[in-house]
């Protein structure tokens, strides 16, 4: 998941490989947006610093154990 500002929201979609579509929540800032999605490991090292320089900040990567497909 990421805070994204929400003026820049189509740039961070399209830099990520989604599986299926992200989730997109408000927040407290209606500026902001909490982009959450699920990404392949070995993606996320590239994926960091362009999502970074697309203005997402707050990034927190966790570890799925299964995912159901």
């Amino acid at each position: 998941g990421m805070n994204v500002p929400r003026e820049r929201l189509d740039e961070v979609l399209e830099i990520l490989p989604a599986l299926g579509t992200p989730t997109i929540s408000r927040l407290a800032d209606d500026g902001w947006v909490d982009v959450t999605t699920v990404v392949e490991e070995k993606t996320v090292r590239d994926l960091l610093p362009k999502l970074k320089e697309a203005g997402a900040r707050g990034i927190i990567e966790t570890s799925l154990n299964k995912l159901i497909d």
